[in-house]
């Protein structure tokens, strides 16, 4: 396995990505939400600090438009794909995120499908399916895998919807730190479960919820529940041997410090 962090499409992103490099670090997921700057001109520029650097961009995680509320009240209607009223416009942006993700050469493109339903034999769910099965297809005329990103959704659940989509190009990334934020999940146990889909994992850690209404609140790695010797075990069993890819969702100082930190966490135990 190697480390890597998150990179976000901005005016600065070349300088973001020789940081990457200053860090010690191998890989990065390029992050992107706004559709304005997919395009060529945004490759080029990120093609050449690649090329300066030596660094891989793992996957390149897909955002889309619209109302987003990162919670457990609003977030059912706001998130990813599965509310209908914004369904349409986020099948557009996903596809603008594959092809310029194809620009770059990434074969693995990841988004928040959103809260997906539970119960199988509902409308609702086989509109999912077919919502994801769209965009796969199209991954796959690229060349690419589509990845979901762990946590508004029960393991199981996820599992069954990839089963479902049947694409034979569908994955997971791993965020252990959001199944518990939404209290879907032990990621070791969830591990268990999808470990043979995992094509990429965050590097983030975190605590369930005790409010009803909002989620867990982050913690630096090693301060919350995620049990990474466990879960980076249960990987290799399952052999997985990409990247970590660390990441922190707070800015400023502390964030270049808990990256740097995380990144002798999780060396001491893959060299351990």
């Amino acid at each position: 396995m190697k480390l890597g962090t998150m990179v976000h499409l901005g005016e600065n992103v070349a300088e973001k990505i020789r940081d990457v490099k200053k860090y010690g670090l191998e890989s990065f997921q390029l992050c992107c939400w706004n559709m304005n700057l997919m395009n060529e001109e945004y490759a080029k520029i990120v093609l050449d600090a690649v090329k300066e650097t030596g660094l891989e961009i793992s996957a390149v995680w897909c955002g889309w438009e619209g109302e987003a509320a990162w919670d457990l009240v609003r977030g059912p209607i706001t998130l990813g794909i599965v509310p209908v009223h914004f369904r349409e416009k986020r099948i557009e942006n996903l596809k603008k995120g594959f092809d310029f993700a194809k620009m770059l050469g990434v074969v693995d493109v990841i988004t928040h499908m959103g809260f997906i339903p539970e119960n199988q034999i509902t409308d609702e769910y086989h509109g999912v399916v077919a919502t994801i099965k769209e965009l796969a297809q199209y991954c796959k005329s690229n060349g690419q895998y589509l990845l979901f990103e762990t946590g508004q959704e029960t393991p199981i659940t996820l599992k069954r919807i990839i089963e479902d989509v049947a694409t034979g190009n569908l994955g997971i990334n791993l965020d252990p730190a959001n199944l518990l934020l939404y209290g879907k999940a032990n990621p070791c146990d969830a591990i268990d479960i999808f470990g043979d889909y995992v094509r990429g994992v965050h590097g983030k850690d975190g605590e369930y919820p005790t409010d009803p209404r909002y989620i867990g609140v982050e913690k630096r790695i090693g301060d919350g529940r995620a049990n990474f010797p466990v879960l980076i075990k249960k990987l290799k069993e399952h052999g997985y041997d990409g990247s970590i890819t660390i990441e922190r969702e707070i800015d400023g100082d502390k964030q270049i410090e808990d990256i740097l930190y995380a990144k002798k966490f999780l060396e001491d135990i893959m060299n351990g």
